[in-house]
């Protein structure tokens, strides 16, 4: 074992950052075994240097400006917890680097918007960014996609990870309870926040596939490709007519080939329940992986939370400390390259669509028709009980359709006089 200790300069104080604390305080004899030598923590900061966080800090460096713990002497790696895409985080990063200081980061929303600029600027100074703890928490999945999977070509990584969104949808099913009182209910138990857009609307879970696709296909992260839609519009006559088809309803990250072209989307989606993704509930997350020899791989686990987060952190500098180092995004920087992204619009599958209709008769032959007319082929119909004039819900499932058409469709279905409400259009996917 080496004499000599990493050094660790510590930014953000939250959950999170405490956990490090904990882990470094409690483990550090194990850390030192695995890492060949001591893990040390000599600095931290944080917005408040009073607040109580549960754990002793008195002998470690205090810096009120995180800015400046790159230009602190001895130090091997920068921890980044503060979070946000750009401020402080993003001026922290880029100065670690630029120093030729590893970065050890959880920020996903920052790599997946500039991603591809700090990994060429850690490549050209000699520095490793690493940012295990940025996908499913306590999952490693960027190390099996780095490394375990390096072998593969990747043909699709799938995967349920938002714990918030997945616990939402858990409960609606489990309980018969409706979207906006499960949200007040995961918000009072501490699995969502005040503000729960960032993980409802799936801009968390957007985040996190645009860093998968990127190792998955060599490409440049690019967020503002990706098709992103949350949860918001499931209610509890979606989740009923899912069960009784034998589907699941999951918030669903998806990254693909597509005729060489890649395809990235963040939806809800129908999966079977006994799939291994039907079959993930609460607030776990999972990741599917697709490679051409490996054939199908599946994690699964607590993807965030202060235990699984700071471990993955730690697990990083561990890899730091033995002197492992590997490209950012699996190949060279300079190697990334920009996707040529498909059209949604050209994507095949089937479908789940419920309609709210007057029940009248001729209802059922126009939206028939207006399905002719689009090449879409039915697969099932349910329809419950009578309530002449009054709305009821239909529901349709269709065989592999283009998502264009199936839009087109719904739309000239909204037009009809019979529909009281836009149809919910929820893509299937058979993943198995």
């Amino acid at each position: 074992m080496k004499s000599e200790p990493f050094r660790i300069a510590l930014a953000g104080l939250g959950t999170v950052g405490a956990g490090v604390v904990k882990i470094v305080q409690k483990n550090g004899e194990l850390l030192a075994r695995r890492a060949g030598r001591p893990i040390e923590i000599v600095s931290v900061s944080a917005r408040d240097k009073n607040k109580d966080r549960g754990v002793d800090l008195s002998s470690y460096s205090w810096i009120d400006n995180a800015v400046q713990m790159a230009d602190s002497n001895g130090v091997d790696a920068v921890v980044e917890m503060i979070g946000g895409s750009d401020g402080p985080a993003l001026a922290l990063t880029q100065t670690a680097l630029g120093r030729g200081l590893h970065v050890v980061t959880a920020n996903k929303a920052m790599l997946a918007h500039h991603g591809y600029e700090l990994a060429k600027m850690a490549e050209s100074n000699n520095a490793a960014l690493m940012f295990e703890a940025a996908v499913a928490g306590g999952i490693p999945i960027i190390k099996s996609m780095r490394e375990g999977y390096a072998a593969n070509e990747i043909q699709a990584v799938y995967g349920i990870l938002n714990g918030t969104c997945n616990y939402i949808l858990t409960e609606m099913r489990e309980t018969g309870r409706d979207f906006a009182d499960v949200l007040k209910d995961a918000q009072a138990k501490g699995y969502a926040e005040a503000d729960p857009s960032f993980d409802v609307d799936g801009v968390d879970a957007g985040h996190k596939l645009c860093l998968l696709s990127a190792l998955a296909f060599g490409t440049r992260p690019d967020f503002a490709s990706l098709t992103m839609t949350g949860i918001r519009q499931i209610n509890k006559t979606d989740i009923a007519f899912a069960g009784e088809l034998g589907y699941r309803i999951k918030l669903l990250g998806m990254a693909r080939r597509t005729n060489g072209r890649v395809i990235q989307l963040l939806e809800p989606c129908l999966v079977p329940v006994q799939s291994p993704l039907g079959t993930v509930e609460g607030v776990y997350n999972a990741v599917m992986v697709e490679g051409d020899f490996v054939k199908t791989g599946l994690s699964e686990g607590r993807g965030a939370g202060e235990g699984p987060t700071a471990s993955a952190i730690i697990a990083d500098i561990i890899d730091l400390a033995r002197g492992q180092r590997v490209p950012t995004f699996g190949v060279p920087a300079t190697d990334l390259i920009k996707p040529d992204w498909a059209d949604i619009k050209d994507t095949i599958s089937s479908y789940y669509m419920r309609l709210t209709v007057l029940d009248q008769p001729g209802v059922i032959a126009d939206v028939s028709a207006i399905l002719r007319d689009h090449r879409i082929s039915i697969e099932g119909f349910i329809q419950r009980g009578r309530d002449p004039g009054q709305p009821v819900p239909v529901v349709i499932t269709t065989h592999e359709t283009r998502h264009g058409d199936v839009l087109a469709a719904c739309d000239a279905i909204a037009k009809l006089s019979c529909s009281v409400e836009k149809p919910c259009l929820l893509r299937i996917e058979d993943i198995g």
